[in-house]
């Protein structure tokens, strides 16, 4: 293949997508540059696995640590398993084209993403996003895009197109969107509690630079020729499926809309459909011919395929009608309980219900040096807060081979980090580190709304000043066909989120959006559909805050008693080397006499902790001893270190004499210092002046003098 090359201006650096230079042997090999970000994007397809009903889509992305500069850690010193944002993106890059390759198509396709080079500016992930599609589109696997990825940020209320890293520090919106000309297929939000209006126009905004990234992509296919698209369609035989549909369709849909939980309903469907094989795909006996066995095989894997089709076709069906296989209209919420402080001795604890899905989330409370250290090909920085998703088994009532973390539940929990992370209190106000665990004890349908939700009354159970309380919904929808509107659902159970079009899960506070993921299934969303979905999230979340303030209203006054008490205090960064002390003693001293925890940023900041009553005091008071400033007019408790003919030497604070003349020791005269003061003795002195040498001048009669009159005066 010659090699050909397309660029575009975009945010005022050139976007560029070469190809037939690199990696010539796969299908569909692109390289992507914006700035001296490189991406590196390939796909290929194999013949589909024997016996395989699925889709086999598999997408890596990897951020080589080469491509900017940096060695991998650990003892290896090479790259590992995938990182939480390699993961994160390849769940952004699987999400809008995996609805884009025809129905039947069971074919492997592979996708692979490799960061080349790394400004530290222009984020890779969007750009490995375009060089998926890019890859795609030129290959001969039958991809139905392209899509365009972009990123769009919010700096002084206007709109960003693919911010740098030094504009993301100043944005109150990071946006990734993705969608092709005849729509938008996913969004992925995390927002400073924006109004809904400035997030559309942000969609609005970010959707004509993917179109212009779209028609980048056409010319690139144009340019090359293209190759012939490979389209080998997997379907039932029209004979089986007719069996189902008449034979399966009443006894199927009788059980869907059977009275009952998802698990009774759940049965009920799994013995129609197990009455149905029996009675019409009975298992042969051991007489039977290797062609009747064949043949056997094949109708029972095409019946799987017609009746898996035929119970979405239901679904949908029943849900058009106007009534929801659980009975709720379509704007009706299922019943939401909460309840706050469920466990003892956690710092913070809370259980969301709605419906058959429910989160028990706790919270811990650390101090600095539970912070979670993020390294990637940018500069390492550590995250105060974070909150971890699971997701076992027996949620759904089924016994699996428990594993994890895997990509959903990073996802997930991500999703639930980005939406309440808006609203906790800045570091200096509460400078706790916080950890949330999300764990799901019962699931159907949007897991992780119910972990924003539960992670909300967790952090005011914990005591943690959030700004506003935050939950989230999910809305679905089943799209119209033909004639027929689309159908909008409010809180989508697990069938609406399988067999229905659309899964928009919006969190945010009553002011404004903090989170958004949308995963389609069909080709894309116009705007329309988008506003009617965030006027509907809206109206619900606004519900559900009522629910949680009813439970909650407000943080707890207090953090728990088994949580440690955090104090902070400032120094001068030249006296970090008094509190350290040679070789760590000054510091280890303090720590081990109070019990406390003390840590030093290089700022002179300082964060103490103890669990236990006084720990914490205790140790704040011997820090600000040690490294207290010195200040003329003060009058300080001393200890007298030394006595010389001409006056005592007297330790203020910590390493810290001042001389008291002889003269200063008491009113009239003073024949020998030894007659008032001794070494060792307390007394109380004042600071008369610090000279330009540091030297600390102090009178013992001056203190007296003053305290003896705001004595008389109190009295």
């Amino acid at each position: 293949m010659a090699a050909h090359r397309v660029e575009l201006e975009l945010g005022g650096r050139t976007l560029s997508i070469e190809t037939g230079k690199l990696a010539k042997q796969a299908d569909g090999s692109v390289l992507v540059q914006y700035g001296e970000t490189v991406v590196l994007g390939t796909a290929v397809h194999a013949s589909p696995r024997e016996g395989i009903d699925f889709f086999p889509l598999t997408v890596d992305y990897r951020e080589k640590m080469n491509a900017a500069g940096k060695f991998p850690g650990g003892f290896r010193k090479r790259e590992g398993a995938p990182n939480q944002k390699e993961i994160l993106t390849m769940r952004n890059i699987d999400r809008p084209i995996r609805p884009l390759f025809p129905k039947g198509y069971y074919d492997e396709v592979q996708i692979q993403c490799w960061v080349l080079a790394a400004d530290g500016q222009n984020e890779p992930d969007v750009l490995a996003g375009i060089a998926a599609s890019a890859a795609l589109a030129i290959s001969s696997i039958p991809f139905q895009g392209p899509v365009g990825n972009v990123r769009v940020g919010r700096v002084d209320g206007q709109y960003v197109i693919m911010p740098t890293a030094a504009q993301s520090e100043y944005s109150d919106l990071d946006m990734l969107l993705c969608g092709h000309n005849d729509g938008l297929n996913m969004i992925e939000v995390g927002a400073h509690d924006l109004p809904e209006q400035a997030v559309f126009g942000a969609i609005e905004f970010g959707y004509d630079a993917i179109k212009k990234i779209v028609s980048l992509i056409e010319e690139l296919v144009s340019k090359t020729g293209g190759k012939e698209k490979v389209c080998n369609l997997i379907e039932p035989a029209a004979d089986v499926v007719e069996t189902v549909k008449s034979k399966l369709a009443g006894p199927l849909k009788a059980a869907k809309t059977s009275e009952g939980s998802k698990l009774e309903r759940q049965e009920a469907v799994k013995k129609a459909i197990s009455d149905f094989f029996t009675d019409n795909y009975p298992a042969l006996d051991e007489n039977a011919t290797v062609a009747q066995h064949n043949r056997w095989k094949q109708q029972t894997k095409d019946a799987k395929m017609a009746v898996h089709d035929l119970e979405e076709d239901l679904t949908r069906e029943i849900i058009r009608s106007g009534k929801r296989t659980d009975g709720r209209t379509f704007d009706q919420l299922r019943k939401i309980t909460c309840e706050a402080g469920v466990l003892p001795r956690v710092h913070g604890s809370a259980v969301f219900t709605r419906g058959e899905t429910q989160a028990l989330v706790t919270i811990t409370l650390g101090t600095s040096r539970d912070e979670q250290i993020v390294d990637g090909l940018g500069e390492e920085y550590a995250e105060k807060f974070y909150l971890h998703y699971n997701f076992p088994p027996f949620s759904v009532g089924e016994a699996k081979r428990i594993m994890g973390p895997g990509r959903r539940e990073i996802g997930h929990g991500m999703l639930a980090q980005r939406a309440v992370q808006p609203v906790l209190p800045p570091v200096d106000q509460f400078p706790y580190t916080v950890r949330a665990v999300s764990d799901i004890l019962e699931s159907n349908g949007s897991s992780s709304m119910a972990s924003a939700c539960g992670c909300t009354l967790a952090l005011m159970d914990a005591g943690v000043p959030i700004k506003a309380p935050v939950a989230g919904i999910s809305i679905g929808m089943i799209s119209g066909d033909g004639s027929d509107e689309d159908v909008y659902l409010t809180d989508i159970q697990g069938e609406e989120d399988h067999f229905g079009d659309m899964d928009f899960k919006v969190t945010g506070t009553r002011d404004g959006i903090t989170a958004i993921q949308l995963d389609l299934k069909i080709r894309g969303l116009n705007m329309d559909q988008i506003r009617k979905t965030f006027d509907l999230a809206r109206k619900n979340r606004l519900e559900i805050i009522e629910m949680i303030e009813a439970e909650i209203p407000t943080p707890r006054e207090s953090t728990s008693k088994y949580a440690p008490k955090m104090l902070t205090t400032k120094i001068h960064p030249e006296k970090i080397g008094r509190l350290i002390g040679p070789g760590g003693k000054t510091i280890r001293a303090i720590q081990e006499t109070t019990g406390a925890q003390i840590d030093v940023e290089e700022d002179g900041t300082i964060y103490i902790s103890g669990v236990g009553e006084g720990k914490a005091e205790s140790a704040l008071e011997e820090v600000e001893k040690l490294c207290a400033e010195v200040k003329v007019g003060q009058i300080y408790s001393g200890k007298v270190s030394s006595v010389k003919d001409f006056g005592a030497f007297i330790e203020i604070i910590p390493g810290q004499d001042g001389l008291c003349h002889i003269s200063e020791l008491a009113d009239g005269f003073v024949d020998k210092v030894a007659d008032v003061v001794k070494v060792g003795d307390s007394i109380r002195v004042k600071v008369l002046l610090i000279d330009e040498q540091g030297r600390v001048k102090l009178s013992r009669k001056a203190a007296i003098k003053e305290e003896e009159n705001e004595a008389v005066t109190t009295n």
